[in-house]
């Protein structure tokens, strides 16, 4: 079993991205971004405009744009809250949905059967409708994914993650850097958990780990790593993925490609399992048309590549394709989460506020 692997050093979290646009332009409107959100924070605060739903809500999100490994996260949590008799719904806002949907909605669906998943822009009239079907009925649970600042829907929970090789510390708010929030949001934060934290030095995660519990004293913190469990083998032939073990990428030449927020750990778990390594990045939800299929195909053929490896959610938009596409099999990593600290804490403040009873009257807005 492999972990989060080689540490990238002192500096993973200090190489903050660049902003959408330049520092000069952008630098000037900070003090403006920055009064916008605790304008709005300060509202939600009050409770203005927030909807307390008749059932607990469970939030994972972050402060900043980009993948931190929300979704792993939100199945462990799926997987967890299952566990223990709990039916869950999630609700998201569906970013670049295409006709099949959201990818997040896609890769849960394959994922868990039977599972009531809200993927639109207005959350809550979502889940309002779903609510009010047989099937949403019986949802005693609700886990907002990416809902930190989506505030209008009351949460008894939130889970804010933060990517250790991407320390928020060292970024900007938007627009100079990524930043939705300023750090000190995490002071809301009900839980912090640490993703990606085999990735940089221990030295490093120390440095985080006392920055996170400054930021927020009273939150539950926990560390975890991405793990890969095995490969599931998609061939030419179109039958079901095939479990294989990692060591099928020992030693081959591969095509590794992807079109998530932060790619370098998802690239990185490809080099760690030996293969030789071509890649192709793509913007975040890329969704993947007919010409990108092509080119990546013609990447893989020109290699001579044994394998093409992409994501759980980039797989769920590749599979619309004909197999005969592709000429090699695509390989989609089975991930994990691993906890180095704070399992216990967090299983706890979840299972606590899925048992809590908050009726099931009507919603209704406080102060709207």
């Amino acid at each position: 079993m492999q972990g989060d692997g080689a540490q990238q050093g002192e500096g993973s979290g200090a190489r903050a991205a660049r902003g959408p646009i330049p520092g000069w332009i952008a630098r000037p409107l900070l003090p403006l971004y920055r009064a916008v959100i605790a304008r709005r924070n300060r509202r939600f605060d009050a409770r203005l405009g927030v909807v307390e739903l008749d059932r607990p809500v469970i939030s994972v999100g972050n402060l900043s744009v980009g993948g931190t490994g929300k979704t792993p996260m939100v199945a462990w949590l799926i997987a967890l809250l299952r566990g223990a008799a709990r039916d869950p719904a999630v609700a998201m806002r569906g970013y670049r949905a295409g006709p099949e949907g959201s990818d997040e909605a896609l890769e849960y669906g394959a994922e868990f059967s039977d599972l009531p998943v809200v993927a639109r822009a207005d959350r809550l009239s979502g889940l309002l409708e779903m609510f009010a079907s047989d099937r949403g009925e019986r949802v005693d649970v609700v886990v907002l994914d990416d809902g930190f600042q989506h505030r209008r829907i009351a949460r008894q929970l939130d889970i804010v993650l933060v990517d250790a090789t991407r320390s928020p510390f060292e970024g900007e708010l938007l627009p100079a850097g990524w930043l939705r929030e300023p750090v000190e949001s995490l002071a809301r934060a009900g839980a912090v958990v640490i993703t990606h934290a085999g990735r940089v030095s221990a030295a490093a995660l120390a440095t985080l780990r006392e920055r996170v519990r400054g930021a927020a004293p009273r939150a539950v913190l926990a560390e975890c790593s991405h793990v890969w469990r095995g490969l599931r083998l998609h061939e030419r032939t179109g039958a079901p993925g095939e479990e294989t073990p990692l060591s099928w990428l020992r030693g081959g030449r591969v095509v590794a490609c992807c079109a998530i927020g932060n790619p370098g750990p998802f690239l990185a778990g490809v080099r760690e399992q030996g293969a030789e390594v071509r890649e192709l990045v793509l913007r975040d939800h890329d969704p993947f048309g007919p010409g990108t299929v092509r080119r990546l195909a013609a990447m893989a053929r020109d290699q001579g590549a044994r394998g093409i490896v992409v994501t759980s959610k980039d797989w769920v938009k590749l599979a619309r394709y004909s197999p005969g596409v592709w000429p090699c099999p695509v390989v989609v990593p089975r991930l994990g989460l691993e906890f180095r600290e704070g399992r216990e804490g967090l299983e706890k403040a979840a299972l606590e506020v899925a048992a809590m009873d908050l009726g099931r009257g009507e919603s209704g807005a406080e102060g709207a």
